[in-house]
């Protein structure tokens, strides 16, 4: 039976490099923001590659869960990288019961300065923090266990422990060589916005050195990040710690 394995994140974040070290795995498959064409369907915001999205991706929840939920992908771990944003208020979870769930977070003032490198405007909505508790309280609710979380500054510190201890919560086995390091490149996988927002991604090998920023934000800017800082706080009392 295949492991599914759903990684809850918000945007610049790590993730893609989270994917990249799962799918350097032999015995695991992933699928790239399966729900970004909805969001976008149903919002109508538009994003850079917005039409690509919109023509090679399904518009449909239902098709999209099943994929998630009930497609066996010929592996025996299934990564799913999820945007919590992409998942608006009052989405229908109960397909969620029967995954295995990890929340990755960052500093919101990291994600702000980050997010605003690649659009030109960031709001609450935007950086999917807010909903990000919400999801993660929901899926304890639905699955009757608290998700892991994993901060990305940790796993810059030390990759092998904390994603080693992340194997173990989820209960598949850690390995250290291939979950660590990875060829450069683009990836099949990759979703259609990879042009846009995948460059450093693409010439990675593994997860960067661990630096720390001095970020500084705009005073509207820093507000935000003042504003989603105990969103954050709540999930990462939560977090596995190197």
């Amino acid at each position: 039976m295949t492991v599914r394995i759903a990684m809850w994140s918000g945007p610049r974040n790590i993730s893609t490099a989270l994917m990249r070290s799962w799918e350097n795995r032999p015995d695991c498959s992933v699928v790239d923001e399966p729900f970004y064409a909805c969001y976008l369907q149903e919002t109508g915001l538009e994003h850079p590659c917005r039409e690509q999205i919109l023509q090679t991706q399904s518009h449909s929840r239902e098709t999209v869960v099943a994929l998630l939920s009930q497609e066996e992908p010929g592996t025996a771990l299934f990564y799913q990288k999820l945007m919590t944003h992409h998942m608006l208020p009052g989405t229908e979870l109960a397909w969620c019961e029967n995954l295995r769930h990890c929340f990755l977070i960052r500093d919101p003032a990291t994600i702000i300065a980050s997010y605003l490198q690649k659009m030109p405007s960031v709001s609450v909505e935007d950086i999917g923090i807010v909903r990000q508790l919400e999801l993660f309280e929901e899926i304890a609710d639905i699955t009757g266990k608290r998700p892991a979380v994993i901060d990305s500054d940790d796993v810059l510190r030390d990759p092998a422990s904390v994603l080693g201890q992340l194997c173990d919560h989820l209960g598949v086995k850690f390995m250290s060589g291939k979950m660590t390091g990875w060829p450069a490149g683009r990836r099949d996988s990759d979703g259609i916005w990879a042009s846009h927002w995948y460059h450093s991604v693409e010439d990675s090998t593994g997860f960067m050195p661990y630096q720390a920023r001095v970020v500084e934000l705009a005073p509207e800017q820093q507000a935000l990040a003042d504003q989603m800082q105990g969103y954050y706080q709540q999930l990462a009392r939560h977090r596995i710690k190197p």
